[in-house]
């Protein structure tokens, strides 16, 4: 998801996406501990970035 799209969305939006971002990464780092079976790593610095920029979006439009 693109920044533009993020920021088109309402709060209530973006707060279901950072649970399903929080959900994969949960996903996405038990594959890499437990199973070892994580085909791109960097997926999860993907995720944790999206996370961060999602939360940045719902606090810039609850300060305005």
């Amino acid at each position: 998801m693109k920044l533009n799209e993020m920021r088109e969305k309402s709060i209530e939006e973006l707060k279901e996406e950072v649970l399903n971002q929080k959900k994969e990464l949960f996903s996405l780092r038990m594959k890499h501990n437990k199973m070892n079976q994580l085909e791109n790593p960097a997926k999860i610095k993907e995720t944790k970035r999206t996370i961060a920029q999602l939360k940045t979006i719902i606090r810039q439009k609850e300060m305005v």
